[in-house]
């Protein structure tokens, strides 16, 4: 490991995937419970894939269902891909079929991006739009939690290595360009919508992660080729939850 790491995170090994679920659950347990005391609604972006989708069935289980309160948690998006609604690529349909509807959570708590639309850019503006309403025109929104994954290119939400959306600044939502298949435009929170959260979680699974992993927590900074080194929250915290294979590389 080189003397300066690439980014500053708490990083946490679990076992297995199962176990990030687990971990990460307790997390959103917690921060909701912090939120319900100070009086104020939960915020939080979810993210797409594998690892995201199996804490999600997790929080809608009997173990930890009765553990949050859902009428007053609001569900965003961190990325979605302009698809269909009932596409399989869809981050939508993955988190209604996991999480909104067993739980029955009212649409008013469920902000998506409504990505089908023909024009990328208006549902962009949109969803840019809708979350600035919901945080009352503050000059950044204020997530109480944005969960992430990481890509084997080292993507996170959809912010690819090389793309435009790496350099925005100003805006909190835009398009991008596809990364990976399915190869169509993709909408996506920037930098600074992420890293004004009060947590950022990453949930990272599989060796196949294992050689990115090592390289965008302890190699050199290049953000524009590692596009997950660029999430670094100004005021709140930085979690890195990833099991034994992906961590393998890593030097304790």
């Amino acid at each position: 490991m080189p003397d300066t790491p690439a980014i500053s995170a708490d990083i946490i090994v679990c076992a297995d995937p199962n176990a990030i679920a687990i971990d990460a659950a307790h997390r959103f347990v917690a921060l909701n419970a912090a939120a319900v005391r100070a009086g104020r609604t939960f915020s939080i972006a979810l993210a797409g894939g594998r690892t995201p989708e199996a804490l999600y069935k997790l929080l809608a289980s009997p173990r930890f269902r009765d553990a949050v309160d859902w009428n007053n948690t609001h569900l965003f998006f961190g990325d979605e891909r302009c698809v269909p609604i009932d596409s399989p690529f869809c981050n939508y349909s993955m988190a209604h079929r996991s999480l909104i509807g067993p739980l029955g959570l009212p649409s008013a708590n469920v902000h998506r991006i409504k990505a089908e639309q023909p024009d990328a850019d208006q549902a962009a503006a949109e969803y840019n739009m809708e979350i600035a309403g919901f945080f009352g025109g503050a000059a950044l929104p204020a997530f109480d939690l944005v969960l992430l994954g990481m890509g084997n290119d080292g993507h996170c939400a959809s912010l690819f290595p090389g793309t435009g959306a790496l350099k925005e600044r100003e805006r909190w939502v835009v398009r991008n360009e596809p990364g990976l298949e399915p190869f169509v435009p993709r909408i996506t929170l920037t930098f600074p919508a992420i890293d004004s959260a009060a947590n950022i979680l990453f949930l990272v699974a599989g060796q196949d992660k294992a050689e990115t992993a090592a390289k965008v927590l302890a190699g050199p900074l290049a953000p524009d080729e590692l596009p997950s080194q660029s999430v670094q929250p100004a005021n709140g915290t930085l979690t890195w939850l990833l099991d034994r294979a992906a961590a393998r590389l890593l030097v304790s």
